[in-house]
């Protein structure tokens, strides 16, 4: 048990009457008798606080956490005494996560229960831990309060932030992708593999027109393609150091780990298998997989994935790769590209590209092109402007060599990855190139 304030505050205005009674001895017997009768007062009721009943408490948590998103506990509080019990709670949240409606404080009417419901948001991924629940029960006159722990430590999974993967499926299910700036370009026929012949709808392209169908049934027949399908898609994920920059708060890492769900998750509707691999201080492999199972599959197995301070081998990754992947498939390498990469990138990208169709995404940072765009009214915002202008300078150059060479390549900021990488790969469908 410990003090309250409420106890601190008539202790020390007890006290204080002791001078008023040092000076008017008259005062001195009423001082002693009320400082006797409050002692009574204060052991009366911390004996009462001590002999209440514990409370019962259960916790129940939500089956995932998604990384920046509020989750909501749920905490049952069980009064199973006879009188009023007054209560502080404060629950061991993990490390880093936010609780702003703890500590909760407030009363049980005996015999009964409540539920107390607050939202938790968790700033990392991986498994977090919720430790034993804290528990203050004022006494009767508040004078006292008792300290007890329930619960022991439960573990959680937090989930990279998948609302956006949500999004698109509720607006796919409505044939509405352009909201969310997911763009269906005009489909090319040989990307297409035939599906089914119907009748002829205005508007059909005459390519369409199954001229022998048609001058069997003495109507117009068209032919309906459907896009190619079990067609292979591999991310290749750099874990090493580079990938440890903030943007808007939160790592790049996460940014594409949030961009992968959103491409596995449109692959996986257009009937293509998703595999991943990870490298720079990981070397993690998600063989190819497909069907409706694979989405929670991938979900548990990036949850847990962290950046390592290692530096990103690319041609050590692409050796690890060609051995495990032999079939064609589109490559995806995720990373923050440098303008130190291009000795070694280009021709571990020259020796991927013999075997699959390459996409080299690169998260470009933000701060970098705010310090290219702010003015230069000093000599230091200049010396930064110049570093910036020659970064930004060195991943063109990169970038358009590789270009050159028959790589394909994208270059956004991370609040545009993840759209712009769905974009890529519909337009790499559109084109028939894998």
């Amino acid at each position: 048990m410990s003090p309250t304030s409420r106890l601190l505050t008539l202790a020390f205005a007890w006290l204080l009457l002791a001078t008023v009674a040092a000076a008017l001895p008259v005062l001195m017997m009423p001082w002693l008798w009320l400082g006797g009768v409050l002692a009574v007062v204060v052991l009366v009721d911390a004996f009462i606080v001590r002999s209440y009943k514990s409370l019962e408490i259960e916790r129940r948590l939500p089956g995932r956490f998604a990384l920046g998103e509020a989750g909501e506990v749920r905490l049952i509080l069980r009064n199973g005494s006879s009188v009023l019990a007054r209560v502080e709670i404060f629950d061991g949240i993990p490390l880093g996560a936010e609780a702003s409606s703890l500590p909760w404080s407030g009363v049980i009417p005996p015999q009964r229960e409540i539920k107390v419901i607050y939202p938790v948001i968790m700033r990392e991924r991986g498994e977090a831990v919720f430790g034993p629940v804290h528990l203050r029960q004022l006494s009767p006159m508040i004078f006292w309060t008792k300290r007890t722990l329930h619960l022991t430590a439960e573990t959680v999974k937090v989930y990279p932030n998948y609302e956006p993967v949500i999004r698109f499926a509720l607006l796919a299910m409505q044939h509405r992708e352009s909201p969310l700036g997911i763009v269906r370009r005009a489909r090319a026929g040989a990307s297409q593999d035939f599906q089914q012949l119907r009748d002829y709808r205005d508007g059909d392209p005459l390519a369409r027109i199954d001229w022998k169908a048609s001058s069997r049934r003495q109507a117009l027949i068209s032919r309906d393609y459907q896009e190619q399908r079990n067609q292979s898609v591999v991310f290749l994920l750099d874990t090493g150091r580079r990938m440890r920059a903030l943007d808007g708060g939160v790592p790049q890492f996460d940014h594409i780990l949030n961009a992968i769900l959103l491409v596995a998750h449109v692959a996986l509707r257009q009937g293509d298998q998703v595999a991943v691999k990870s490298f720079g201080g990981t070397d993690r492999w998600l063989p190819p997989m497909k069907g409706s199972h694979a989405m929670p599959v991938l979900l548990n197995h990036l949850y847990d994935y962290q950046t390592t301070p290692a530096p990103s081998d690319f041609s050590g990754a692409v050796e690890q790769l060609m051995a495990r992947q032999r079939r064609r498939s589109l490559v995806i390498l995720l990373t923050n590209l440098r303008g130190e990469d291009g000795k070694e990138l280009m021709p571990a990208l020259q020796v991927l590209k013999t075997r699959h169709l390459v996409l080299l995404a690169s998260m470009r940072e933000r701060v970098v092109e705010d310090a290219a765009t702010q003015p230069v009214d000093s000599f230091s915002k200049a010396i930064k402007f110049l570093a910036a202008d020659r970064y930004m300078q060195e991943r063109r150059e990169i970038l358009a060599n590789l270009a050159a060479r028959g790589i394909l390549t994208l270059d956004s900021t991370a609040q545009q990855f993840a759209v712009a990488l769905a974009n890529s790969y519909f337009d790499i469908k559109a084109t028939g190139r894998i």
